[in-house]
């Protein structure tokens, strides 16, 4: 392990300021974004490489959003994880908007883990009512050991299907294809995956149609 790396990240994690950029209207607070943490960090990076990753992971009947921040130098590597649980659904937005909204909570709470940001007291505009969740805000480590000691009921190859042609459509060809992926490993060798093959591939026709 590199003693100048681990010294690089923390004089990042000392200097990085983060100010909180976003105004919620609605409840007359200040808080902070993971764009708004991306774009203070990088004139710090000095050389580090830094990305960030998400997938979508079905667990039980609903869509989970793991994501994972890693830094490195090419000889050492540090990650922080952070997963979030789309809502089934949210007042005001389409099934787009929903996952993106999920997908930067989790973006935005593996930074914070990486970086050593503490957004305990943060009323943000989704995030202060998922810390009262517990199930919401946990790092992925924690949730991928709990899934193992407490693992959901295994879903059969239908439940499978019927979640991912819901989920098929009402979304953008992104989660499509991100979607697709999971269901076409989880139903290999199923009489399933022919139908669902089917309906990502009906939508996916219907999404790359010109408007």
């Amino acid at each position: 392990m590199s003693k100048e790396f681990y010294a690089r990240l923390a004089e990042i994690q000392r200097t990085l300021n983060a100010p909180k950029n976003q105004y919620n209207s609605f409840g007359k607070y200040k808080y902070r974004s993971c764009e708004d943490i991306l774009e203070d960090v990088k004139p710090l990076l000095n050389g580090l490489f830094l990305s960030i990753s998400d997938e979508i992971v079905p667990i039980g009947d609903r869509y989970y959003v793991p994501a994972t921040a890693t830094i490195t130098d090419d000889e050492t590597t540090i990650t922080a994880s952070a997963m979030a649980r789309e809502e089934e659904s949210k007042k005001g937005m389409d099934a787009a908007q929903v996952t993106g909204a999920t997908s930067s909570y989790a973006r935005k709470y593996c930074l914070n883990g990486l970086f050593g940001i503490d957004d305990s007291r943060d009323a943000d505009t989704d995030e202060h009512k998922n810390q009262q969740n517990s199930a919401r805000q946990q790092s992925y480590q924690q949730n991928r050991q709990a899934a193992n000691n407490h693992p959901p009921p295994a879903r059969t190859p239908q439940q499978i299907l019927t979640a991912f042609t819901e989920y098929a459509l009402k979304s953008s060809i992104v989660e499509l294809e991100r979607a697709w992926k999971s269901a076409d490993k989880s139903l290999a060798g199923t009489e399933q995956h022919g139908k669902a093959q089917s309906v990502y591939l009906d939508r996916k026709a219907e999404l790359e149609q010109p408007a």
